[in-house]
C-alpha cells in the first residue's frame, strides 16, 4: 500500500505553493504527496485570463514550480489522479483505479468547477469556460480564427476575457442580466468608468438581457436573446461563476455548507484533514464572519499557512482579504469586504484611470479598491482595514493631499 505523511488532493494553487514552503521549512523527501486530476504540474491560475491568454506566457512560465522541482525534492506527483473515497477512521483514500493510500495529515484542495449554462445549445461546440489552463489554452488557439466572441457575464472574469479578446481584434460583446458591469462590487460610478473604457475599445455591451439559447449547426453561430435579438458568434466564453467542488469532502463526514468548513486553523471536522483554497469555508477573524474566496491571494496564504501548521506551527489564520486584475493597459487592486459599508469615498478623478475607492463602516475602512494611485495609497490601504482605522472622509475625498491626512487620531 502507497502513502505519505502528508498527502494534498488537489493540484492547484494550495498544493503549488504548500509544497514551495514545505521544502523551505525543512519537509523531507518522501514525506509529501500531491494527488492531482489535471493533467499538468501546479499553475498560476491569473494568467489563464490574463497573459497566458492573450499569448505572452507559455505553460512553462506559469508553473507554480518547475516540474524538476518536485523530484529533486522527493516529492510524489501523480497527475490525472482521482481520488473516489476518504476512510478517514483508517486514514486511507481510495483512489479510482482500485489502490489504496494512506496519509497521516491529509490537505484538501480540490478548488471549484466553472458554473455552466443551462439553456439549450450549451452542448454546442466553441462554447467554453474559463477555468483551467486546458481551458485558455483552448481559447487561445480559436483566437487567431475568430472575428466575433460573445462573453457571458458581468464579473472579473467575464471583463478580463473580453479584454484579452477585444485587444486581439475579435468583435466581442458581452452579454448580461445586470443594468451595468459588476454591480454586486463596483460602485454605480466604477462601472460608469469600466464600461465606457471598454467601449473605447470595441467592446460591445448588451445588459438587462436573458440568453434563451445558442444557435448553430454543431459549434455556436449566436446567443439568441429573449427580446429577440440575436449575437452573431463563432465562440462564446461563459464566467457565470463557479461552484465549490465538494463532494469527496461530504461523502467522508466532512461538514460542508458553501465549501468545506474549517476553524481559524483551516481544520475540519475530522482529525487531520485540514482545507484551504477557493474551497475553504473559513471564519475571517477580521471581519467577524464566515467567507469562501476564489481568488489568487486567498490560495497562496492559506497554502504558507497550512504548510507551517504542518511543520509544527499553530496559530489562527488571519488575512485581509485582496484581489487583484488587468484589463486591457490598466491594474487595479482591491483589499477587504465592502459588505454593510455606509460610506463610500471617491477619490481621484473617477473621468480618468487614476483613482481609488474606500468603503467606510462607522467612519472604519473595511475596503479599498486603488487603480494607478500613488503608491502609499496602496500601502495603507490593508493596514487601515486591518487595523480598523479612523478616516475623516472629507480628508479622504481630497486627492490633492497626502492620505495620511486622512486618518483621524
Amino acid at each position: 500500500m502507497n502513502g505519505a505523511r502528508f498527502v494534498i488532493v488537489g493540484g492547484g494553487m494550495v498544493a503549488g505553493y504548500a509544497v514551495k514552503q514545505l521544502v523551505e521549512l525543512g519537509l523531507k523527501p518522501g514525506e509529501l504527496a500531491i494527488l492531482s486530476a489535471d493533467t499538468s504540474a501546479p499553475y498560476e491560475r491569473p494568467p489563464l485570463s490574463k497573459g497566458f491568454l492573450a499569448g505572452k506566457d507559455t505553460e512553462e512560465s506559469v508553473l507554480i514550480n518547475p516540474e524538476p522541482f518536485y523530484r529533486e525534492h522527493g516529492i510524489e506527483l501523480r497527475l490525472g489522479c482521482r481520488v473516489a473515497g476518504i476512510d478517514a477512521t483508517h486514514k486511507r483514500l481510495s483512489l479510482q483505479t482500485g489502490e489504496a493510500f494512506t496519509y497521516e495529515r491529509l490537505i484538501l484542495s480540490t478548488g471549484c468547477r466553472p458554473r455552466t449554462l443551462t439553456v439549450p445549445g450549451a452542448e454546442l461546440a466553441n462554447v467554453q469556460y474559463l477555468r483551467s489552463l486546458e481551458d485558455s489554452r483552448h481559447i487561445r488557439q480559436r483566437t487567431s480564427e475568430l472575428h466575433r466572441a460573445a462573453v457571458i457575464g458581468g464579473g472579473f472574469i467575464a471583463m478580463e476575457v473580453a479584454s484579452v479578446l477585444a485587444h486581439q481584434g475579435v468583435e466581442t460583446t458581452m452579454v448580461m442580466p445586470e443594468d451595468r458591469v459588476w454591480k454586486r462590487f463596483f460602485t454605480p460610478e466604477m462601472s460608469r468608468f469600466f464600461e465606457s473604457y471598454f467601449s473605447a475599445r470595441g467592446v460591445r455591451f448588451v445588459k438587462e438581457v436573458q440568453i434563451t439559447k445558442l444557435a448553430g449547426a454543431g459549434a455556436v453561430e449566436a446567443v439568441q436573446l429573449a427580446d429577440g435579438r440575436a449575437i452573431r458568434c463563432e465562440l462564446v466564453v461563459a464566467g457565470i461563476g463557479a461552484v465549490p467542488v465538494t463532494e469527496l469532502a461530504a461523502q467522508s463526514g466532512i461538514e460542508v455548507t458553501d465549501g468545506v468548513v474549517v476553524n481559524e486553523y483551516l481544520e475540519t471536522n475530522v482529525a487531520d484533514i485540514l482545507a484551504g483554497g477557493d474551497i475553504a469555508n473559513y471564519p475571517d477573524l477580521l471581519f467577524g464572519k464566515r467567507r469562501r474566496v476564489e481568488h489568487w491571494d486567498n490560495a497562496v496564504t492559506q497554502a504558507q499557512h497550512i504548510a507551517k501548521t504542518l511543520m509544527g506551527e499553530r496559530a489562527p489564520f488571519k488575512h485581509v482579504p485582496y484581489f487583484f486584475s488587468d484589463v486591457f493597459d490598466l491594474s487595479y487592486e482591491f483589499w477587504g469586504d465592502p459588505d454593510g459599508a455606509g460610506q463610500i469615498v471617491h477619490r481621484g478623478d473617477l473621468a480618468s484611470s487614476s483613482f481609488s475607492v474606500w468603503w467606510l463602516r462607522d467612519a472604519r475602512a473595511v475596503a479599498a479598491f486603488v487603480m494607478n494611485r500613488p503608491n502609499e495609497e496602496r500601502d495603507v490601504a490593508p493596514q487601515w482595514i486591518e487595523n480598523h482605522q479612523s478616516l475623516k472622509p472629507k480628508a479622504l475625498a481630497d486627492a490633492s493631499t497626502p492620505i495620511s491626512t486622512a486618518a483621524a487620531s
